[in-house]
């Protein structure tokens, strides 16, 4: 199965992330890698345990913003309900959201590294 077969398969909007590039298959995978690799060297959740909600708001709403950009749909609709959360300072309901998210979080991007090896 390719790559884009698999992350439809887990909820990725294909079509509306490749549109957005025009259609280019080849591109979009390659912004699929490079997102990864971003992710993966800043850290791949905002960090609860830090008490200073802004700087966990705003690395939420970067993280929000790049799975939308890849139509990454259903990551990029929890951390939105995340940062809404946060911003309503509700962390404790965003916290839970997160823990529930990051399981297809990682299984996503577990999926894109294989096929980027």
């Amino acid at each position: 199965m390719s790559l884009l077969e698999e992350l439809k398969g887990l909820g990725v909007n294909i079509e509306e992330g490749m549109d957005r590039l025009m259609g280019n298959a080849a591109l979009y995978e390659r912004m699929l890698g490079t997102f990864v690799k971003m992710l993966q060297e800043s850290g791949v959740q905002p960090d609860f345990d830090n008490t200073d909600y802004a700087e966990i708001t705003e690395k939420a709403h970067a993280i929000k913003g790049a799975f939308g950009n890849l139509s990454i749909t259903p990551v990029y609709e929890a951390y939105s309900e995340i940062v809404r959360l946060l911003r309503e300072d509700k962390p404790e309901q965003a916290k839970e959201i997160l823990k529930n998210i990051l399981p297809i979080q990682d299984e996503i991007i577990q999926c894109i590294n294989r096929h980027r090896s």
